[in-house]
């Protein structure tokens, strides 16, 4: 009996979770970038009530007995399938076709990645940066900061398919300004940990960044100027994944009645 609330209350809480995830997937639907989140569940211990063993007729009982003990959450997977491109006024906005990401440097010196192409030119001391619309500096292959020369027009600056970065001059002829935007892939995109504005940091489960301009052994992914990837929340699915969370909630909780009223029952018989 008391087996049985414990079960279910796992399950509640298990359940939970899952409507926190489902929550936040679709709070960020207008996230650029954002990439949805799924929870993977799995069973706790068994105890076994009888082992396998003969009656007193020496009949056989190959099976044993049972009864699990709950269920918790094993992981929540980050799923990066593309999103949508959706036109934007931004110069600077940039989306990823492919398995790709950017590369920024965070405030703490650390390297971090993200999906989330809305860029902007930052004014700096020494110049022009581009940079996240947190100020965060944009890496270039080689891992620096992407700079530019003060006396620049930010608009003039364009970008190819292959994140290689030009300045159309007085005669509107575009030329390189010998600087490519950096873009890295991951063996396992779902081994990364998440970090707000989008970010993801590397971890032993995701494996070392690969830099796409220095490996042979991956797709390139390609960059389109004026477009922004949009999260790749599917409203529909989420709202029928709410559902059946709710449902499984509301089935877990009616355990615990049934449990107590069968405890309160038991009670009763001394009477």
């Amino acid at each position: 009996m008391v087996r049985s609330l414990w079960s279910a209350a796992t399950g509640m809480k298990s359940q939970q979770t899952a409507v926190d995830t489902i929550s936040n997937n679709i709070s960020n639907i207008n996230t650029a970038g954002y990439k949805t989140s799924q929870n993977e569940f799995k069973s706790l211990l068994y105890q076994e009530l009888q082992t396998r063993t003969t009656s007193a007729n020496g009949e056989e009982k190959p099976i044993n007995s049972q009864v699990g003990l709950g269920v918790r959450n094993s992981s929540i997977t980050t799923i990066f399938t593309q999103g949508s491109f959706y036109e934007s006024t931004n110069n600077f906005a940039f989306a990823i076709s492919g398995e790709g990401f950017f590369g920024i440097k965070g405030a703490d010196g650390n390297t971090y990645y993200t999906r989330n192409g809305n860029f902007q030119i930052a004014i700096q001391k020494n110049g022009l940066a581009l940079t996240t619309t947190e100020g965060e500096p944009v890496l270039d292959t080689k891992g620096k900061p992407i700079t530019f020369k003060s006396d620049l027009t930010a608009s003039e600056i364009t970008a190819s398919s292959d994140g290689e970065l030009f300045y159309t001059d007085e005669t509107g002829n575009p030329k390189s300004l010998g600087m490519t935007i950096g873009l890295w892939q991951f063996n396992n995109p779902s081994g990364l940990e998440k970090h707000d504005a989008s970010l993801y940091e590397v971890t032993a489960a995701s494996g070392n960044a690969i830099n796409e301009s220095t490996s042979k052994n991956v797709t390139k992914s390609k960059i389109a100027q004026g477009y922004i990837e949009g999260s790749n929340v599917q409203l529909a699915d989420e709202m029928v994944n709410l559902i059946v969370a709710q449902r499984a909630y509301e089935a877990n909780s009616k355990a615990i009645t049934t449990s107590d009223e069968m405890m309160e029952q038991a009670n009763q018989l001394k009477r």
